[in-house]
């Protein structure tokens, strides 16, 4: 339900468990988004920001996306800074993904971690299907939307219900 935009109180009143039942449930899942290639022709990768406990703790999402299949490949969460969009790179490392191209915006930090690939495209000429996912992402995921009453207190379930829903948007199933 998370996924659908519930959050944990309204799942609570509708399922008639309590909160902490469903904090409980929450905690126990394993679903670890993974991707479905190990080549992608081209992945774009981009970030946007949401927040844990209150707006002024923004927390970024760094992603690869894969524009023709709509698959997030990977993901990291942190600060908008250097050391995440490393950590995303090491992510596709750890996945064992491979890829021709790679574009991104003029972010200093993507140019950056990427300027030694091989066909690392800059601009948003090249990376218009992550700004609309960007836009999927904050319709799908009530913890994205900027404006909200529905957000996260800690990074932990902040993570946990992005895994959740990027499982969701690859499988159609949680």
């Amino acid at each position: 339900m998370t996924v659908r935009g519930c959050g944990i109180r309204d799942i609570a009143a509708i399922t008639g468990y309590s909160k902490d039942k469903v904090q409980a449930a929450l905690k126990r899942h394993e679903f670890e988004p993974f991707s479905k290639q190990k080549h992608y022709p081209t992945l774009e990768i981009d970030e946007f920001w949401t927040f844990v406990g209150n707006k002024s703790n923004k927390v970024w999402l760094v992603y690869a996306y894969h524009r023709e299949s709509g698959e997030i490949v990977a993901y990291v969460l942190g600060k908008r800074d250097l050391a995440t969009a490393r950590a995303l790179k090491r992510r596709l490392k750890e996945l064992r993904v491979t890829y021709d191209r790679i574009a991104t915006d003029d972010w200093a930090a993507f140019l950056n971690v990427f300027s030694n690939e091989e066909w690392h495209l800059v601009g948003k000429q090249h990376t218009v299907g992550i700004e609309g996912n960007n836009c999927r992402l904050r319709h799908k995921v009530r913890r994205a939307f900027r404006k909200t009453c529905c957000f996260s207190k800690s990074m932990f379930y902040h993570k946990k219900v992005f895994d959740l829903a990027f499982f969701d948007i690859h499988f159609g199933i949680v």
